[in-house]
């Protein structure tokens, strides 16, 4: 699947995306990554790593800008989608930010995915989603219900949608 595949990972500046990025392009040698995210200084520290790899591409862009995130899927075939507000204790004081995000940035990622015609589109989730007892854990199990539905919302375009749980784990 990801072998000279072009594939976005939106919030691919942070832990996940990091190592996801690092190990695709050892293992499979994709044909092209782009990492989306809104932090430019994540971006310019991770720039220097794959300074000369062609293969990677670096997009300023946030998850709530359906506009932005569309004209970056152009060309993509696959999605990885980390992004999210994800600090518990910064979702619970900050719970339209995290909605917006988590929730609002997910139904745009599903949108845009549709309209670019995008094979696959893996959503990360987390343990937290499980049976949730904070508003992070509410939103991404929102978000794992939005993607999943996406399925059958996608109807005779190609884009298939999956959600994969990830939390507490190291290295």
């Amino acid at each position: 699947m990801l072998s000279g595949s072009s594939i976005l990972v939106s919030g691919g500046t942070g832990s996940f995306g990091k190592k996801f990025v690092s190990m695709t392009l050892e293992r499979f040698n994709p044909k092209r990554i782009v990492i989306y995210s809104r932090d430019e200084m994540k971006q310019w520290d991770m720039a220097q790593m794959y300074a000369n790899d062609s293969r990677v591409d670096f997009l300023i862009g946030d998850v709530r800008d359906k506009d932005r995130l569309s004209r970056a899927l152009d060309g993509i075939d696959s999605v990885v989608h980390a992004a999210a507000t994800k600090i518990v204790p910064i979702a619970e004081y900050n719970p339209f930010e995290c909605i917006k995000t988590n929730i609002d940035g997910a139904m745009n990622m599903i949108n845009a995915c549709i309209e670019q015609n995008i094979s696959r589109v893996v959503a990360l989730s987390t343990d937290k989603a499980c049976n949730p007892i904070n508003l992070y854990g509410a939103t991404k199990l929102a978000s794992d219900k939005l993607f999943v539905a996406s399925n059958s919302y996608a109807q005779t375009h190609k884009c298939r949608f999956s959600v994969v749980r990830y939390g507490n784990v190291m290295g």
